[in-house]
């Protein structure tokens, strides 16, 4: 019997209401969000770690913080100037260190027994966000299906 395809989603919540993205989480099907910010603070209503796990656990979905696999301070500060080369160069540095190699095992496993899993941090436009880099090595490692959500924004 051929082995189902692991679908893996990821989100960005830029110009988005709480209400929205956990709305768009539940009409994907997503049990788990894995929240990929390397600090999982905002001033954003609902995004916080605390508010935004208590949101998820209110629909039926589970929450796991992997703060090692957020972008560090420079590249926050490069993705902010617009900067996306330094960004790309200074997270790829980043992906080598031994949190981040450990937690990117730990993703794929998640993807693989816990799915269908959410990748989530800010930036809407996955294109402009590490999210996507991680989805693709993920993508790589297991042959999971990446699918982009966008909630309706503000």
């Amino acid at each position: 019997m051929a082995r189902r395809k692991q679908r893996l989603f990821t989100i960005g919540y830029e110009q988005t209401p709480a209400k929205a993205v956990l709305d768009e989480l539940e009409h994907a099907g997503v049990k788990l969000l894995v929240d990929v910010r390397a600090v999982a603070a905002s001033r954003r209503p609902g995004f916080s770690k605390s508010q935004l796990a208590a949101g998820l656990s209110e629909r039926g979905i589970g929450y796991v913080h992997l703060r090692d696999l957020g972008t560090p301070k420079e590249g926050r500060e490069a993705a902010r100037s617009g900067k996306f080369d330094a960004l790309h160069r200074i997270y790829t540095a980043h992906l080598k260190t031994p949190q981040a190699k450990e937690q990117l095992d730990e993703l794929t496993s998640l993807v693989t027994t816990a799915g269908p899993v959410c990748i989530l941090c800010y930036e809407r436009d996955h294109l402009q966000c590490h999210r996507q880099w991680i989805a693709e090595i993920v993508e790589d490692r297991n042959g999971a299906a990446i699918e982009n959500l966008a909630a309706p924004q503000l």
